[in-house]
């Protein structure tokens, strides 16, 4: 697994200095190794958490050390009139918006079809899919009243491609939605100069997996890895700096970019 990078390795981009960028779920793992590398290229940050304020302190700290610009915001991405105060003090604190990362997600818990119930389905569409699209729609808003166009970048999984590992179905399922509506949303904020696009990780060595799979099942997952190992959060950065920045991506839209060392290939 590759070693955490730190401000120094990152790719320089010109064009995403000043850039004023919303991460949800920034705190751990995908989000804050993104955070960090916009930091670096001189970003403005919006580092999101909910229950990690500590980390997501630290992240906030390694942007600005990075020369970039942080601002803190809490808040329960399963609540809708959370999302519009997330969104409105976004946009305050950086003085707009011209990226939006939907990073937060999470498996929630492994479990098998015969135990179903409402609550645990619920659960996982809140955190998965209805949220993601709370916030397309506030930030597609937002971004068509400055008229100035933008990014924005959601977060699939190769779970969607394959229907997932045991016990997390509707977990897959749900980053089948992401995927299908980025292309959808792709097609129809087009002429606002919006491009949406989503980054597709494989097994991704972070917090996720950290709780929720064992090291038994994190072997199994290696043997279907054509590299022959797990992936580190600090290697999906250059896909999420490629489709944020204007001078790389400016003719990329409704893609699924996958970063999986090989695991599935469309």
């Amino acid at each position: 697994m590759a070693q955490q990078q730190t401000a120094a390795d990152w790719p320089k981009i010109a064009d995403l200095e000043g850039k004023r960028i919303l991460i949800t779920g920034a705190s751990t793992g995908i989000g804050a190794a993104a955070a960090r590398a916009f930091g670096a290229n001189g970003a403005r940050v919006g580092v999101h958490y909910n229950a990690s304020r500590d980390k997501a302190e630290l992240v906030a700290r390694d942007v600005e050390a990075a020369g970039g610009k942080a601002v803190l915001i809490g808040g329960d991405v399963t609540k809708s009139a959370e999302i519009k105060r997330i969104m409105a003090e976004a946009a305050a604190g950086l003085g707009g918006l011209d990226v939006l990362v939907n990073n937060a997600g999470g498996l929630v818990k492994r479990i098998p079809i015969t135990e179903y119930d409402d609550a645990i389905i619920d659960s996982i569409i809140d955190l998965n899919v209805r949220q993601v699209a709370h916030f397309m729609r506030e930030g597609a808003r937002l971004l068509i009243a400055q008229g100035t166009g933008g990014s924005i970048i959601n977060l699939s999984s190769v779970a969607a491609r394959v229907g997932g590992g045991p016990g997390s179905v509707l977990y897959a399922a749900a980053k089948g939605f992401v995927s299908t509506a980025t292309r959808g949303w792709a097609r129809e904020l087009v002429k606002h100069k919006i491009r949406v696009n989503a980054v597709s990780p494989g097994v991704i060595m972070t917090p996720f997996h950290e709780r929720y799979s064992t090291p038994e099942q994190l072997a199994v997952m290696q043997t279907g890895i054509p590299m022959d190992r797990l992936g580190s959060a600090d290697e999906c950065v250059g896909a999420f700096l490629y489709l944020a920045s204007e001078r790389l991506g400016s003719f990329v839209t409704g893609q699924i970019l996958e970063v999986n060392g090989g695991q599935y290939m469309p």
